[in-house]
């Protein structure tokens, strides 16, 4: 008997807020896919077949072809499925230019300075706070008054960085401090963000990130 080919499978781990670019991606189209957790510390054939170069999740399997890289993904996404929901990026060659510019921003520092808030302890911690904070406000006032990162819509950047929200509550109560006291807005576009089902039904329960981040930390020695 033949099996059943999904023509859309999503390789992904729920934590991974990579993956989660990707889930809501789909689900602003309205894209029915398979979804097959991943085990990242033994991986599958699937995975390393898929994605031989990165061997990281998301892999977008398309008709039995890979598609890897978050924002690749997102980008793959929108142009493949153009005519379904709303445009993730802007039609615009400029404005498009600054929404990728904002996404590469996530992937470049935002990135790197949410895995140290949570990975450090002591002064290196410390620094990482700071580091932290000032990033968020750069974001906060790439935001500005609007309601979205591109404006009125929500779009390409705001799913690029949604994701990182719901870790949020993991780095402020091991790092015993709240981002909303130094970035209002941001929290304020977050929930903004939250009210949308794509994105709610897209990202875990924050407490779930939570336990992770207990266990890899006492893995790490940080607690």
């Amino acid at each position: 008997m033949a099996s059943h080919h999904h023509e859309v499978v999503l390789l992904d781990a729920t934590l991974s807020a990579f993956s989660m670019r990707a889930r809501i991606a789909l689900a602003e189209k309205g894209i029915e896919y398979e979804k097959k957790e991943q085990d990242l510390v033994n991986k599958s054939p699937e995975l390393l077949q898929m994605n031989p170069i990165h061997k990281k999740v998301p892999v977008l399997v398309h008709n039995g072809k890979p598609v890897c890289e978050s924002l690749i993904i997102v980008q793959y996404i929108d142009e493949v499925w153009k005519d379904k929901g709303n445009p993730l990026l802007p039609s615009d060659p400029y404005t498009r230019s600054q929404a990728r510019f904002w996404a590469d921003f996530a992937d470049k520092k935002v990135v790197d300075v949410v895995t140290k808030v949570w990975t450090k302890k002591g002064e290196e911690f410390e620094i990482a706070k700071k580091d932290f904070i000032s990033t968020f406000k750069q974001l906060e006032e790439e935001l500005g008054d609007k309601p979205y990162f591109g404006g009125e819509n929500f779009g390409y950047v705001d799913l690029s960085l949604i994701p990182f929200y719901c870790w949020f509550y993991a780095y402020e109560t091991v790092g015993s401090f709240k981002t909303e006291d130094h970035c209002p807005k941001f929290i304020e576009w977050a929930t903004r963000c939250m009210q949308r089902e794509t994105v709610a039904k897209s990202l875990p329960d924050p407490k779930q990130v939570y336990e992770f981040v207990l266990i890899v930390r006492k893995k790490l020695g940080v607690d």
